[in-house]
């Protein structure tokens, strides 16, 4: 079976139900879990995607220049390894941050606040060639839990869903390497943990934590039937059994070795 990386970056958010559909279209999952210890390998050998979750931490450094977890550094040096040999990626609401930042996007504490629960993005008119997003409807439901966002994509980067708060909903770096801001893993119980590890958050928003679930609860089928057909579209662009006719040609890695090489 083949076999995908996956950076789990805190405890609070790990695969869920994204795993399960992951693992239902034939790939392999290896989870590391840095923030329990696990170290970060130096290459992507042996590797045929690389998923980077979410979590509490910021993507950018403090005011010291002390990075939001000690394994950021590293992981941005394996997020930019991804891009160059052109490994299948997927960065969630922190890993997509992570990945803006990796490539020289700018991400900070959001001037608009806390955006949480379900919700709609809009796919921009570049989905229409881009082999994940191009089946993907034009109002998504997503579901959303984050205070920072990208505030400025990285130069190469191709803009595939916005919001009107929050512009940069999902991009592209190269030609497969995803980044999200928003959730698709979560199911009823995370949002559940979620909405009682930031009661204060939600006080201070005005939120009933018990209807921010219940909303949430009630999208997961609508998430489930956009996000689980795109998860499989992207377990078979890492096995390489998606179409070359779906995959555009962005020119980006095209002449770089193979891995190891």
């Amino acid at each position: 079976m083949a076999t995908a990386l996956v950076i789990e970056n805190d405890p609070s958010d790990d695969l869920r139900r994204l795993g399960d559909w992951l693992t239902e279209a034939g790939l392999e999952l290896t989870v590391l879990r840095p923030h329990a210890g696990d170290r970060l390998p130096e290459t992507l050998d042996g590797f045929l995607a690389l998923i980077v979750l979410g979590g509490d931490q910021n993507a950018y450094p403090d005011a010291a220049g002390v990075p939001g977890a000690p394994w950021f550094p590293a992981l941005e040096g394996l997020l930019r390894k991804a891009v160059r040999h052109r490994v299948p990626t997927l960065g969630v609401c922190l890993g997509g941050q992570i990945l803006a930042r990796a490539h020289g996007g700018l991400v900070a504490l959001s001037g608009a606040g806390p955006e949480i629960g379900p919700g709609l993005v809009g796919r921009r008119d570049a989905a229409d060639n881009d082999p994940l997003f191009r089946w993907v409807p034009l109002l998504p439901d997503v579901l959303q839990w984050h205070r920072d966002e990208i505030v400025e994509l990285p130069a190469n980067a191709v803009l595939l869903a916005a919001s009107s708060r929050f512009p940069h909903q999902a991009f592209r770096i190269g030609d497969r390497a995803w980044g999200l801001q928003f959730h698709i893993e979560c199911d009823a119980d995370m949002i559940a943990d979620w909405a009682r590890s930031d009661s204060d958050v939600l006080t201070e928003l005005g939120y009933d934590p018990e209807l921010v679930v219940q909303a949430t609860t009630a999208a997961l089928a609508d998430v489930e039937e956009v996000w689980q057909p795109f998860a499989m579209r992207f377990a078979a662009l890492a096995q390489g059994t998606l179409p070359d006719a779906d995959i555009p040609d962005t020119g980006i890695g095209r002449t770089l070795p193979l891995l190891g090489q």
